[in-house]
């Protein structure tokens, strides 16, 4: 663990990059993917297959996540990964056309926020932003059938596949569901309430429920908490890692 100059504590991740930095221009263009989350902030270098090209940066999202303090703490952390052409960012909320409508958990004052133009404008390259459970799902997917991709960290992110293409605005996490929603069983709140056995029964439930609403062929369980399952899953849902909510970046730029 490292401190910057600012005191923000960072870590680093050992995976062995593709290729050299230095190589980043024969490989254009190459995408900063940024991950902002409740309890990190996370960027990495990809080339245009979403192969890495870095280690993956991490620090934590200031303890009043508001967007100037989100949005400094990612300058700060991005300025260590140089030499990219195009941005894309991963956002815990609702996102359209390039705007945050929702931010349940990090702060009331990301409602309504240019995120896309104010990353445009702090580091000087074009965005494109998105929901970073639909990023993450975009680096899971294999792009048959209908597939689901579930996040469970400080919240539960979620979003839908047909045959690749992304179904979006779904925020079922704050869907009804039992007497509250299904955040609050299965996101971090219900994980200390109810403790890891009540939660691996629910997040049983959970499951079983998606499948019969969605008939999904497959589901892909992300996020922290998946470190805490400790039920055998059924052989069309498996446990996909934090990495890929950045080497699913690329996605974005597909036209």
């Amino acid at each position: 663990m490292l401190m910057t100059a600012s005191g923000v504590a960072t870590a680093h991740t050992h995976r062995k990059p593709s290729s050299d930095l230095s190589s980043n221009h024969s490989r254009s263009p190459v995408t900063l993917a940024i991950d902002i989350g409740g309890s990190g902030l996370k960027a990495m270098l990809l080339d245009p297959r979403g192969k890495p090209l870095s280690e993956r940066e991490r620090v934590a999202t200031p303890a009043v996540p508001t967007p100037k303090a989100v949005l400094a703490a990612l300058e700060e952390m991005c300025s260590r990964l140089p030499g990219f052409d195009r941005i894309s960012a991963g956002f815990p909320g609702v996102i359209k056309r390039g705007v945050t409508y929702t931010a349940v958990n990090l702060h009331p004052s990301w409602m309504n926020f240019p995120l896309q133009k104010e990353l445009e404008k702090r580091l000087k390259k074009p965005a494109r932003v998105a929901n970073d459970a639909a990023i993450q799902g975009y680096g899971a997917i294999k792009g048959e059938g209908v597939e689901m991709i579930l996040t469970l960290g400080t919240g539960m992110g979620s979003s839908l596949y047909t045959d690749g293409k992304l179904c979006p605005g779904l925020e079922l996490g704050h869907h009804p569901w039992r007497k509250k929603t299904y955040e609050d069983y299965i996101g971090r709140r219900g994980l200390d309430h109810f403790g890891k056995k009540h939660w691996n029964r629910l997040l049983e439930l959970v499951i079983a429920q998606t499948a019969h609403t969605f008939n999904w062929d497959h589901l892909y369980l992300g996020g922290g908490n998946t470190k805490k399952i400790d039920f055998e899953l059924p052989k069309n849902v498996r446990i996909v890692s934090n990495e890929e909510g950045l080497l699913g970046g690329v996605a974005l730029w597909r036209d």
